[in-house]
């Protein structure tokens, strides 16, 4: 996911991605603890999309804040 793909959703939009990534590390996190886990490149890659939608939550809001 790129951060223009994520910057041209609106904040409902990205706060709803937001959530279903955050159950998506969880379930992983359990899959790994398991031994389940196939795809182990998938954690690193929810985590960094998740600091990408915090990071444009957070630059909205500051720039909400500023005007």
């Amino acid at each position: 996911m790129k951060a223009s793909d994520i910057r041209a959703k609106t904040g409902d939009e990205l706060r709803q991605q937001l959530e279903d990534l955050g159950k998506e590390a969880f379930n992983l996190r359990f899959q790994r603890a398991s031994g389940q886990l196939e795809n182990t490149a998938r954690v690193r890659q929810v985590r960094r999309d998740i600091a990408r939608i915090k990071t444009i939550l957070d630059e909205r809001a500051r720039a909400g804040r500023a005007s």
